[in-house]
């Protein structure tokens, strides 16, 4: 009996044992399945704003392209949340247009986002955001634990003032394949959950969990699609908005979904983000220290080629981001040529850079020769005018871009484009070698054409696939209005001031014959009080200031003020007036005007005129002596600045006074179109 006890014993012993080792076992099982998953990074796609994401520091992988201008970026270094997060990690030189890795970090909001060009993107300015952020490489830091899942934020429908629900999505189970639950905090817009829920098909238990919920099924897949649409937007072990065209779907404001039956459920939702910028996203007035009226002038030849072609429409479009288009800043036309010049858009058509961008894309080759002189003749004639958006207040900038060298010659068209006010920059690409300048039409036609030859309006470019390097450099030399010399034309870059005898012998009836004489060459040049300006001396014995510089600056203003000038009558003394003129108008000329005294005597004066003539010369006042009837012509000579010949004109007669305005307006655009134009 004893025996059979022991025996017992030892077996349960025995028993004992066995289950404690398999309990063991079975533990190590259990701490092997809930070891902590290696880390995922989460991939995002361009257009992700930073303000949805919840996450106060995240990891994130990005997409490649996502440098397209599409994807706004606001801010430079710190950067509103309201910014594609991609965007400005290309934008700050984190990433390039490949996309990888990077660190995002929430900061406080800022006050104001100033607006740059960096890396290829434009940035744009924002007054100021509720939320910043700043990008940084993508090297997790020590001990700080990253989400793999990102929670994305968006507001309730309108028609849910309650009930939010958070929703778990998982994977269906896929034949042969590990289910990897997947995880979005979302909150949604549902009125009638526990309805929708039951609407749906329900998971596999196989699935892992007993709580989670299918989303709803897209409207337009039939029923016998929906395993296949639910298996095909999961990845296993992958939480990507951008593998999931499902969540997506979700966070746009154009999803709708199948309405389950006897549910009230919202068709869709605008996050609040949305909600709340989308009539406040800055639409640009345009860089107002850029104010230039722009033509570019392209090369469509034949010789270009469709590569070389795209390189510069691509220029184009780079320029066009860097410039910041917009009706209070710069404005932009294109005109291409080949056999024959045809404008593409004028200036008015695309009224900021993104649409801009997108008709440069659409520009298609026009094949022929490389006539860039006709090109300029037409710029000249045709694009620079109100019709096509000139402003007149803003200077005329064209960048021609010739590759090789034209096959006409564009001296005389850009002489008279010069004298028109046009600034011309040429950008000559692959210029001839020595061997091939014998085939050039015209040598050195880049600096005939040009407005300066000092090599400020001149860009030569060795390769193609080097011309995106010029960017930066054309942009800062256009935009650099106070060295665009060729904005300054005879007819907009002078004060002039007209010295009339009143004296007895010209008559009430001539004197108002030689107010219209003044009027007339005062019609010819354009008035304002940053262009040309208009003053006048009325002198006898004594003299009289009728109007001065700063009076009046429009052309309406000075005609009326003409008008009104009354005759006085009495003796010549044309020395003292030229004094009085010197003191009295031109010591109060700006530093940057040409000075022009135009004297219509109609006799010989009673005081010296000699001295006063040389201090006028010697202080650089330009002097063109008009003489009628009785004047005195060798008087004439001295007074008039040196060629007598081109400053002194004699009329036998008051009433052919008009004849000689053509004359003197020549005279002095020639002088002044004689400047070198070093």
């Amino acid at each position: 009996m004893g025996i059979v006890v022991l025996t017992m014993k030892a077996s349960v012993i025995e028993m004992f044992l066995v289950l404690l080792a398999t309990g063991i076992h079975s533990n190590k099982d259990v701490t092997k399945k809930i070891k902590r998953p290696k880390f995922t990074v989460p991939q995002i796609n361009c257009d992700v704003k930073a303000g949805k994401i919840i996450n106060p520091e995240f990891v994130v992988k990005c997409p490649a392209g996502c440098q397209d201008p599409k994807y706004h970026v606001y801010g430079t270094d710190i950067y509103a949340s309201y910014s594609s997060v991609c965007g400005a990690a290309i934008h700050s030189g984190v990433l390039d247009n490949s996309g990888g890795k990077i660190l995002v970090r929430k900061v406080a909001g800022q006050s104001g986002y100033k607006g740059s060009y960096s890396n290829g993107v434009q940035s744009l300015s924002l007054p100021r955001w509720r939320e910043s952020f700043i990008v940084s490489e993508g090297k997790p830091q020590k001990g700080v634990t990253y989400p793999s899942a990102l929670t994305y934020s968006s507001s309730k429908s309108p028609a849910a003032k309650t009930d939010e629900a958070t929703k778990a999505y998982q994977k269906p189970p896929v034949p042969e394949t590990t289910a990897q639950p997947v995880t979005l905090t979302q909150v949604t817009g549902a009125t009638a959950t526990g309805a929708a829920h039951a609407s749906l098909p329900k998971p596999s238990p196989s699935a892992g969990s007993t709580s989670s919920s299918l989303r709803p099924q897209p409207v337009g897949l039939r029923s016998g699609e929906l395993d296949l649409w639910a298996t095909s937007t999961y990845t296993s072990g992958q939480n990507s908005p951008r593998a999931d065209p499902g969540i997506q779907s979700w966070d746009s404001p154009r999803a709708a979904f199948q309405k389950p039956a006897g549910a009230e459920v919202s068709p869709g939702f605008v996050p609040k983000e949305e909600l709340s910028t989308q009539a406040l996203e800055p639409l640009s007035q345009g860089d107002p220290n850029c104010k230039i009226d722009l033509a570019f002038v392209i090369d469509g030849s034949s010789s270009i080629g469709k590569r070389r072609f795209r390189i510069q429409k691509q220029f184009l479009a780079d320029v066009a981001q860097a410039l910041d288009i917009g009706p209070a800043g710069p404005l932009m036309g294109i005109v291409q040529y080949g056999d024959n010049p045809s404008a593409q858009f004028n200036l008015r058509t695309h009224m900021n850079s993104r649409d801009l961008r997108t008709a440069i894309e659409k520009i298609t080759q026009r094949g022929g020769l490389s006539n860039a002189g006709r090109a300029i003749s037409f710029v000249t004639k045709n694009f620079f005018s109100k019709a096509n958006g000139n402003r007149g207040s803003a200077p005329n900038v064209a960048v021609v871009i010739v590759d090789g060298w034209p096959t006409d010659k564009v001296e005389e068209a850009s002489r008279f484009a010069r004298e028109s006010g046009i600034n011309i920059f040429f950008i000559t690409i692959e210029g001839a070698t020595e061997n091939e300048k014998q085939y050039v039409v015209e040598p050195n036609f880049s600096h005939k054409a040009v407005c300066r030859t000092n090599g400020f309006y001149s860009l030569n470019v060795q390769s193609w696939f080097s011309l995106h390097k010029t960017v930066q450099a054309l942009v800062k030399r256009v935009c650099d209005t106070d060295r665009l010399a060729c904005s300054k034309t005879c007819l907009n870059s002078a004060d002039i001031g007209f010295v009339i005898d009143g004296s007895s012998s010209v008559g009430t009836g001539n004197f108002r014959t030689v107010l219209q004489f003044v009027a007339n060459l005062s019609k010819e040049f354009e008035i304002s009080d940053i262009d040309t300006r208009i003053g006048a001396v009325q002198y006898t014995y004594e003299q009289r200031l009728e109007f001065g510089f700063d009076d009046y600056n429009t052309k309406s203003d000075i005609l009326n003020a003409i008008k009104r000038v009354g005759y006085w009558s009495g003796g010549t003394s044309t020395g003292a007036a030229i004094n009085y003129a010197l003191e009295q108008l031109f010591k109060k000329s700006k530093p940057n005007k040409r000075k022009l005294m135009i004297l219509i005597t109609d006799g010989r004066s009673y005081d010296d005129v000699r001295i006063p003539a040389m201090v006028a010369h010697h202080k650089g006042v330009i002097t063109y002596a008009i003489g009628v009837a009785w004047a005195a012509q060798d008087e004439l000579e001295v007074i008039a600045t040196h060629p007598a010949k081109d400053h002194s004109f004699f009329v036998d007669e008051f009433d052919n006074l008009y004849k000689f305005v053509p004359k003197v307006i020549q005279n002095i655009c020639t002088e002044f179109n004689s400047q070198p134009r070093n």
